[in-house]
């Protein structure tokens, strides 16, 4: 990379020649920009995140395969979006901008923040949650974090990414109203709230037309909606033809093409095909972009504090953890009790995913060093059980584990996924563990009752054993501090508060994208619509194994009376006073849900829209207030081709997962005035609804009644003709009133409503 400046006398987009142009917009290398050096443009490097820096110090690849300086390795997105915790997000994200800083990297790329549509995806590690809001909070502070070091962050994958099979050509094939309540959703809430330098298009097709060159998404959505003023970028290797691209508003192709695409442009200008216009625009986003780097340049300089940042990861490990199960409150483990460790994973920790965001970590802290740190080397004993590459003799293997266990007091069982299972480029074929593991947890089982299951995977995993073994954690992918992480809440020194933000489902065959995930022939119908997740288990009243939300503590928390106010501005205060029960100090994740009886429109049984990380101390109460904006509560109408929020009286549900309701409160939302014109199409019940034709045509039904009578005559006792009348459509109705609703006529009506009020 050049050592070149940009100063305030670097050339700006005139001063440069149609070619100068046209090479800003695409890599001059692997991961940097294109330099100017007549111009004074420098080149600046974006590299991989997202949840560590992937600077590689040599070879350049994008699949994590040559090595890259050290850095330190926080949660993955797995981790520490059970968390719920927008704070400890966003000084993460900051620690990241300081690494990024330190290392001259101007855009570290992520975070990812697509839905979590099925446990299949490969790449489920770097993404937050299968809710939007939740991955929109998130997403957002780890934006402001990085950003505020003075390093951009890019927001990935834009959008509907939610498989690796086939990712470089499949299109999601999803219907306008889940793609803008669940697909979008996230996006917006961190565009609008955090403006991230650079948005990251994705390498899929959406309805057909790739991500790099859908207008409608890049331009229509993403700036003229959500007010985005920064640059979008590709995916490395996302953009199909330069040309679509360019016009559709994807400034920065990602890496080099070695200059071909750049004569592409420069020739459809000059041919009359590509107003220059559009290259100046992606150009000047270059410009901006290198501005923004430039003007923090230098403000950070090393050496890294690694000792500070590894205990940062520490503490956000610790807090990812989830306790699922806790029988007899076998957790945490007490001193002077002797505790076999079991597990391949205890000497072979498996912390991160695999791919494009493999971090070189700075240290790896060792579970069963940490463990013996607290207990005394005298109390806790090792044994394999099985290898993760299947090597070695298994029967052999789980014996001397059995018999480990048979002879100590508590076996912690260290279970999950190995690398290969499940990676960025390729999906998984099934949630389950591999066999081997599941055959060794039933043989511990047998001979010690006081059995820890210790998990480590990157999405969930099937438990078939859950309702034999008292105390099930749930350790996804934790970083390089996970180890110390996992002894902090095992022996209690941290109170477990991590909560599922995705559910965990009896069986693969529950989940709502089961039949269409992988897709055929190039596409995959999101035919689940809105209900993705907790929202489709709940529909269809299904058991699941853990719900979304669900994680307990080694205290307890009690929850009194919810109320909600309506405040000035139009958004909702949910109040609840939470106190801590417990002798221990703990942290409870109160969440919101709301739902709305009787409404118009398709919705789940209830869906989250706040939520909030509380500390306690032991007998402390306090009130919470969570506030629900009234944007949250707006569904996406495709008739009027807005957000709307119905108006009624809804349901605000205080929880402690999305089936542990712990408070209710009801309140009358005033909903947003919709008008649509009303056509020949539309129906008698929507006609009948309208202020002004709604009287004309019923006057006019009553002049039918002898043909109404004679209709209703001829149908069986109880038949409610008008009900049946509800959707037929006004244009039609002169086929069964005759003369007296003409067509002439219905259009006249039709005219005299739609002018009687503003459209939507």
């Amino acid at each position: 990379m050049t050592d070149t400046t940009l100063t305030e006398t670097a050339a700006g987009i005139a001063d440069l020649t149609l070619e100068e142009k046209a090479s800003l917009t695409s890599g001059g290398s692997f991961w940097t920009t294109k330099p100017i050096e007549r111009a004074g443009i420098p080149a600046i490097m974006l590299t991989d995140g997202p949840h560590g820096l992937r600077k590689q110090a040599g070879a350049s690849d994008h699949l994590g395969l040559a090595e890259s300086v050290p850095a330190t390795c926080f949660p993955p997105a797995v981790g520490l979006g059970s968390s719920w915790d927008a704070e400890l997000a966003e000084r993460v994200g900051a620690a990241l901008g300081v690494e990024s800083a330190i290392e001259n990297v101007a855009v570290l790329l992520g975070p990812g923040v697509n839905i979590k549509r099925s446990p299949l995806c490969g790449r489920n590690f770097e993404y937050f949650s299968e809710d939007p809001i939740v991955s929109g909070v998130l997403g957002a502070a780890v934006v402001r974090g990085i950003q505020s070091k003075g390093v951009g962050s890019s927001l990935k994958h834009f959008a509907a990414n939610n498989q690796e099979n086939d990712r470089m050509r499949s299109s999601s094939d999803v219907d306008e109203r889940p793609l803008r309540e669940i697909y979008l959703r996230g996006f917006q809430r961190v565009v609008e709230g955090a403006q991230p330098w650079t948005v990251m298009c994705a390498y899929n097709r959406i309805n057909g037309v790739y991500a790099s060159e859908d207008p409608w998404l890049l331009t229509k959505v993403l700036r003229d909606e959500w007010g985005f003023d920064g640059l979008v970028v590709s995916d490395w290797g996302a953009v199909n033809e330069r040309i679509p691209s360019v016009s559709a508003g994807m400034d920065l192709e990602m890496p080099s093409s070695g200059g071909h695409t750049d004569v592409e442009l420069v020739a459809a200008v000059q041919d009359g095909s590509l107003d220059e216009s559009v290259v100046d625009t992606a150009a000047g986003r270059v410009l901006d972009l290198i501005r923004k780097s430039q003007a923090g340049a230098g403000s950070i300089s090393g050496p890294l504090d690694v000792d500070a940042h590894h205990a940062l990861a520490r503490e956000a490990a610790g807090r990812a953890i989830v306790l699922l199960k806790n029988d007899g409150d076998l957790l945490p483990l007490r001193s002077q009790r002797s505790v076999a460790l079991i597990g391949a994973f205890v000497d072979q920790p498996r912390f991160q995913g695999a791919g494009s965001s493999m971090i070189n970590p700075t240290r790896v802290d060792q579970v069963a060093l940490e463990i013996v740190a607290k207990a005394g080397e005298d109390f806790v004993f090792q044994a394999p059980g099985f290898t993760l590459n299947g090597s070695g003799d298994a029967a052999e293997l789980r014996a001397d584990a059995v018999a480990l266990a048979a002879q100590k007091d508590v076996a912690v069982v260290f279970l999950g996924l190995p690398a290969a299972a499940e990676s960025e480029g390729y999906d998984r074929d099934h949630i389950d563990l591999p066999e081997v593991q599941l055959e060794l947890l039933d043989a511990v089982l047998e001979v010690n009752p006081n059995t820890v299951v210790m998990l480590s995977n990157g999405s969930v995993v099937a438990l078939p054993f859950r309702d034999r073994v008292p105390a099930i954690v749930e350790g996804w992918l934790l970083g390089q501090a996970g180890g110390g992480a996992i002894a902090d809440v095992l022996y209690g020194d941290v109170n477990p508060s991590g909560k599922l933000t995705e559910t965990i489902p009896v069986r693969l065959q529950d989940t709502s994208a089961f039949l269409a995930f992988g897709g055929t022939d190039g596409h995959v119908r999101y035919g689940e619509g809105i209900f993705v997740g907790y929202r489709w288990f709940d529909a269809r009243d299904l058991e699941v194994a853990f719900p979304f939300g669900h994680g307990l503590s080694y205290t307890t928390f009690a929850y009194a009376d919810a109320a909600a106010s309506v405040t000035a501005n139009g958004d909702i205060d949910v109040r609840v006073t939470v106190t801590n029960t417990g002798d221990r100090d703990g942290r409870e994740v109160v969440q919101v849900y709301t739902s709305l009886p009787g409404s118009s429109v398709q919705r789940p049984v209830r869906e989250l829209k706040a939520f909030a990380s509380v500390a306690l101390a032991a007998r402390e109460s306090r009130e919470v207030v969570l506030p629900v904006r009234r944007q949250d509560l707006a569904y996406w109408s495709v008739r009027a081709q807005r957000w709307v929020v119905e108006g009624g009286s809804y349901v605000v549900d205080v929880a402690a997962s999305s089936r542990d309701l712990r408070g209710s409160a009801t309140i009358e939302v005033e909903g947003d005035a919709v008008s649509l014109p009303l056509t020949r199409e539309s129906s008698m019940g929507e006609v009948l609804a309208h202020p002004v034709a709604g009287p004309i045509v019923q006057h006019a039904m009553a002049g039918m009644a002898d043909m109404l009578d004679g209709a209703v005559s001829i149908m069986p006792e109880g038949v409610d003709m008008m009900k049946m009348m509800d959707s037929f459509p006004i244009g039609r109705i002169g086929m069964m009133a005759g003369e007296g609703f003409s067509p002439e006529m219905v259009d006249q009506l039709l005219a005299m409503a739609n002018a009687s009020q503003p459209q939507a």
